[in-house]
């Protein structure tokens, strides 16, 4: 049976693992794009992000060698990426709203269809997830946007599941008030 390459950058990978500062440079130029944007979610700030991203990358370089090729260097550099971004949110101790208290509605996993929200841009969504308070948006975009199941959610940010189920659901809540809060976040139709 065939081997079964598991990351198409193996070589360069093990090429930045023996100090290559081109194949450094090409690492960075293939996966800095995707990194940004998981810390400009989690961080909800620009200029954090951006420090965060290098801190990303440092920490990185500083680990290639350890990189074992048994999952893909993305998924291994977006672990890096969201633990480094938990971890400097929980330094500046910023109160993620984490609540074991028992909530009476059932928690479910994927909404409804509701087609009253198709008319919202992604940059008005984006915008109002900016807004939910740092517990419900670290859930969401672990969630929603990184496809972590609530096991592993709960495991990253020390959590229960239940926590995080809630957090979820509550961060849906809040996002839809957010969107349906007037008409200033909804298209308009020419």
């Amino acid at each position: 049976m065939p081997e079964i390459q598991i990351d198409i950058h193996k070589e360069l990978i093990q090429k930045a693992a023996k100090g290559n500062s081109l194949a450094m440079k090409d690492i960075y130029r293939l996966y800095s794009k995707s990194m940004f944007n998981i810390c400009c979610r989690m961080m909800n700030n620009t200029a954090d992000a951006e420090d965060m991203l290098q801190e990303v990358f440092i920490e990185a370089f500083a680990r290639i060698s350890t990189f074992r090729f048994e999952s893909t260097f993305g998924a291994w550099l977006k672990r890096i990426t969201i633990n480094k971004c938990i971890n400097e949110l929980r330094r500046r101790k910023v109160v993620l709203e984490y609540r074991d208290q028992p909530f009476t509605e059932d928690i479910v996993d994927e909404p409804e269809a509701d087609n009253s929200h198709t008319e919202w841009s992604v940059e008005r969504i984006k915008h109002a997830m900016g807004l939910l308070p740092d517990g419900y948006r670290v859930v969401f975009s672990l969630y929603m946007l990184e496809g972590y199941d609530h096991e592993e959610i709960a495991t990253i940010l020390g959590i229960s599941e239940s926590t995080s189920k809630t957090q979820l659901m509550r961060a849906r809540k809040k996002l839809i008030d957010i969107m349906e809060a007037g008409n200033l976040f909804k298209t308009t139709k020419n």
